[in-house]
């Protein structure tokens, strides 16, 4: 049906695409709730149309439903920490935190699904706080307040970042679609509603105060969460596991690589070890997800 490369193609434009998220949090004069919430809703109307222009219909079961606004809850969550941990560490930091969603992965398969960890993913856990360590350093009093809210947030979005694709992929079981769409569309817009009650519940506006605020906007709704998201999912199926793993780690490497290149970010030989030691840990930590998938 594709062309031998095109998989390998759509695959890391995706992944590169998805690595500018943090880059538009950034760049933005809003909000962190309001640039969470421009994200889905620009991205979820895109999938809706798309629905729409494809024809594809819902037909989703009650229990799919539920499963989805659970999915959404934890989504709306995973932005909001993560956008504030964008903000207080930096895009690099705070991607390489949130790629330790595979860590609690893990624990979930262990906890939940009785699935018994590989050795050498037991070995990705240590190795994962060791990078840490080197990146923040090891004195946590020492660290600004911000900093340390930073690297909490982070690790929250890890967290709800584990659940929202826990509960996507029990809502995608009986699915006879090959693309997430549906599912995507209607957590993106569930997750705006929540994400817009809480921009009001914090009395932070939805202005969009420059064309350029805009410009970044749309750009993360349209190219990151929507195109983004779409090329990837395509390719999976027709990758390696091994590309498929690469192309996990190319997100938190680009976003750490847009973070020196763009705002200068100072990176001292630690924690550019640090980094290394902390994304072979993730790659280390994913095999068994790979294999499942």
């Amino acid at each position: 049906m594709y062309p031998k490369t095109s998989p390998r193609l759509r695959l890391f434009a995706g992944a590169t695409m998805i690595s500018f998220s943090p880059v538009w949090v950034k760049l933005v004069s809003v909000s962190p709730t309001t640039s969470g919430f421009y994200r889905v809703f620009f991205g979820g109307m895109a999938l809706a149309l798309l629905l729409i222009i494809t024809r594809q219909r819902l037909q989703l079961t009650k229990r799919v439903w539920y499963i989805l606004v659970g999915s959404a809850v934890f989504f709306a969550l995973d932005l909001w920490f993560w956008h504030r941990s964008i903000v207080y560490i930096g895009p690099g930091l705070a991607t390489l935190l949130a790629n330790f969603q595979v860590f609690f992965m893990m624990l979930a398969g262990v906890v939940l699904f009785r699935q018994r960890p590989r050795p050498i993913q037991l070995v990705a856990v240590p190795l994962a706080l060791v990078g840490l360590a080197m990146i923040v350093g090891l004195d946590w009093r020492d660290l600004p307040e911000n900093y340390r809210y930073g690297v909490i947030f982070g690790l929250l979005t890890a967290v709800t970042y584990a659940g929202y694709m826990l509960t996507m992929r029990s809502a995608r079981t009986d699915s006879p679609h090959p693309l997430p769409t549906r599912e995507v569309a209607l957590v993106s817009v569930i997750s705006a509603a929540i994400l817009g009650v809480s921009a009001v519940a914090e009395g932070t506006s939805f202005a969009i105060p420059t064309a350029m605020d805009l410009t970044w906007l749309l750009a993360y709704g349209l190219l990151s969460h929507c195109l983004g998201l779409l090329l990837i999912a395509s390719a999976l199926p027709h990758v390696s596991t091994t590309e498929a793993g690469l192309a996990l780690l190319l997100q938190p490497t680009l976003s750490f690589a847009w973070d020196v290149l763009i705002f200068d970010r100072q990176m001292m030989m630690m924690e550019l070890a640090g980094a290394l030691i902390a994304l072979f840990a993730i790659y280390l930590g994913s095999k068994q997800g790979q294999r499942t998938r």
